[in-house]
């Protein structure tokens, strides 16, 4: 069974929107973790249009944070939570959504974050986003992943405590070179897609959707990755 994730910060949707709305469409995902999602005046209303523009749905996610999970018809979700993370007076509030969902017998706890850029703010919040998505998988009997923009590189704490509990997909399966950001002409690898030890990575990228219109979406660049799991996730599969 493979299932299709992506992660994308599409900047508040400020950008062209009917240039996200295809990007979007082009991920060709299951479970797609948004950052920076809509989160004043019409924020639900505007998340809820633009994931049905591209025949998805929201399935995670409040307005603090603006974090989201959105999933395709094919995902049945089972429990869905939102968690604001520490604050840190002065620095932007920060979120944690988490859709516990299954893909044709798969099950997996998908974490959607967006990490501050404060480095100590960063470790804390990985580390307090780690253990919510940690407990939500494990009460399901779910394959945890924690996808999001980071707002760092791979060499960097925060990044290295999440790679140390779980995959980082793009380095296993690597399509393309990897980079994300500034979407116009790329120059770092902040955002990714981190999966259990259940899932095989097949593939990790970007979309195959027109430059033009990653150019002009968002100032990041998606991330997709095509996962493998067994019989459901009830039989392990050792990430090669």
């Amino acid at each position: 069974m493979t299932v299709r994730l992506a992660t994308y910060n599409v900047r508040g949707m400020k950008d062209s929107v009917p240039a996200l709305t295809r990007v979007l469409g082009a991920l060709r995902a299951d479970l797609i973790c948004v950052q920076e999602a809509p989160r004043l005046l019409g924020w639900q209303a505007r998340r809820e249009a633009l994931a049905g523009s591209c025949g998805l749905r929201v399935v995670a996610g409040r307005r603090l944070g603006g974090v989201a999970v959105l999933a395709a018809p094919r995902v049945r979700l089972l429990h869905a939570e939102s968690h604001v993370l520490r604050v840190f007076v002065g620095l932007e509030v920060r979120g944690l959504a988490i859709a516990v969902a299954e893909v044709e017998g798969a099950r997996l706890a998908v974490g959607s974050t967006h990490l501050d850029l404060n480095a100590a703010a960063r470790l804390h919040h990985v580390t307090e986003a780690m253990a919510l998505l940690e407990a939500a998988a494990a009460r399901f009997g779910a394959e945890p992943v924690l996808c999001g923009d980071f707002n760092e590189r791979d060499h960097q704490p925060a990044w290295r405590y999440v790679a140390s509990r779980l995959t980082d997909c793009y380095p296993v399966a690597p399509r393309g070179d990897g980079l994300t950001f500034p979407a116009g002409s790329p120059q770092a690898r902040i955002d990714a897609i981190f999966t259990g030890p259940g899932l095989r990575v097949r593939d990790c990228g970007g979309a195959l959707a027109d430059p033009a219109d990653l150019a002009a979406g968002s100032d990041h660049l998606p991330v997709v990755a095509e996962v493998e799991s067994g019989a459901g996730l009830r039989g392990p599969v050792v990430n090669p």
